[in-house]
């Protein structure tokens, strides 16, 4: 189906996305991606657009986890044309012989994805407009009424409650059976998570969003909105993408943090660049998704365009490494991301006994963290993120949510691993106000 197209210059662009997300509220699904400008060469060059927003469904599918993903190719099938929505980490249970046990009181489904009646593309300081035929006349209202909308400040609404679902001493336990597991030679590495969470939580997601936003501007923002459930998301890291016959997978592993003096903010990330136990982490992850890419690559095609680079965001530096592939004949897309998912990075090596020991230790069902967002073109491409550094909201039952990580290996130390997830989780409590 060709959509109508409008395009406009917009010379205030951040205040127009701002303005737009806002007014986008009308609506029971909304997917906003925002590249913050894609700062870091590594994804600039990988980069479609500056920022999208896909609202109103037209056609949806949501799912369990159970044939998820043929339902998704079913779907993709269908419907020739942009579709946006998530997969959550627990679709591995379609994948692999693996289950979820623990409680979600977010409620994302396992799968959910829409061909929006509207949709804008920022590009070059323009935006485009691209609406389904039926909804042609509603292009300029809905300009003038963006226009129209008032911004309205961010302030410091009550902070909720922030607890966390793990203790101290509790996360200090798991991580040794963690690295039990490792020394038996179980696995060699393990990404494990724990949940902070507020309850009786009033938040207002947009102001949070863009709090969260501001605080990171990471190259794969996301906001969420699936009627009563909520996505803010400041994740730097891709999950996947396709572009005509190319595959791009670009892992993180390895985190340092800032700080305010150059000088030794620049040795931070020196020495994280040499860290025999980030380095290690990450590439153990490389060599996972690797393998991965090998289910759905021209033989021979698989490389390392990029290993263990530093990348430097406003609250952390990180490791970065780029694998690509070019995609077998005639493979569709939806094999592609299932053979990829979910992310190494967030699970660990090998795959299933990772996830398996995830299952085991972590006490929150991870639900739509770790899990992805993004989009397919009509074109049969694809580009998706990893949802991390991210609240969930549920507005109905006010339960407010985040989750933070770090990789567990055999040179771990317990009390640096806890130190990791207190640096990722600053962020997210500031957006909260806590």
């Amino acid at each position: 189906m060709k959509r109508i197209s409008k395009t406009i210059a917009e010379t205030n662009s951040s205040a127009f996305k701002q303005k737009a997300l806002c007014w986008a509220q009308q609506f029971n699904e909304v997917v906003f991606l925002e590249s913050n400008s894609a700062s870091q060469v590594s994804h600039q060059q990988y980069s479609n657009y500056d920022a999208v927003l896909a609202i109103g469904a037209q056609s949806s599918i949501t799912t369990g986890y159970k044939n998820a993903f043929k339902k998704l190719k079913n779907f993709q099938n269908k419907h020739k044309d942009f579709l946006f929505g998530h997969l959550n980490y627990d679709l591995k249970n379609d994948i692999e012989d693996l289950s979820s046990s623990h409680k979600d009181l977010i409620g994302f489904p396992d799968l959910y994805f829409f061909q929006p009646k509207k949709l804008f593309l920022w590009k070059n300081k323009q935006v485009e407009m691209l609406y389904l035929p039926d909804f042609k006349s509603e292009m300029e209202p809905d300009l003038q009424a963006i226009k129209n909308t008032t911004l309205q400040k961010i302030t410091g609404d009550h902070p909720p409650e922030i607890q966390s679902k793990i203790s101290k001493e509790s996360y200090f336990k798991k991580v040794s059976n963690i690295l039990e597991h490792i020394h038996r030679g179980d696995i060699y590495e393990v990404n494990f998570c724990q949940e902070f969470y507020a309850k009786n939580a009033l938040v207002d997601p947009v102001k949070v969003f863009h709090k969260l936003n501001e605080i990171s501007q990471a190259p794969f923002a996301s906001f969420v909105k699936l009627q009563d459930k909520f996505l803010l998301c400041s994740s730097p890291e891709r999950f996947a993408k396709k572009k005509d016959n190319k595959i791009i997978v670009q892992p993180i592993k390895g985190t340092a943090r800032r700080i305010d003096n150059i000088k030794e903010d620049q040795l931070l990330a020196k020495t994280l660049s040499n860290d025999p136990k980030e380095r290690a982490e990450n590439i153990m992850i490389v060599d996972l998704i690797r393998n991965d890419l090998s289910k759905c690559a021209e033989k021979g095609s698989v490389k390392v365009e990029e290993l263990c680079q530093v990348y430097s965001f406003k609250q952390v530096h990180q490791l970065i490494s780029t694998v690509s592939c070019q995609a077998k004949k005639n493979t569709h897309v939806v094999d592609i991301i299932k053979d990829l998912f979910p992310m190494g990075s967030m699970t660990g090596a090998p795959k299933i006994s990772a996830m398996k020991i995830i299952e085991e230790e972590e006490e929150t069902k991870r639900g739509l963290y770790s899990g992805a967002v993004g989009y397919f073109t009509p074109e049969g491409d694809f580009d998706f993120n990893v949802v991390i550094r991210s609240i969930l909201y549920n507005a109905s039952n006010h339960y407010a949510s985040f989750s933070v990580g770090s990789a567990i290996t055999s040179l771990s130390q317990i009390e640096k691993e806890y130190e990791e997830c207190l640096l990722k989780a600053k962020a997210l409590r500031h957006a909260l106000g806590s």
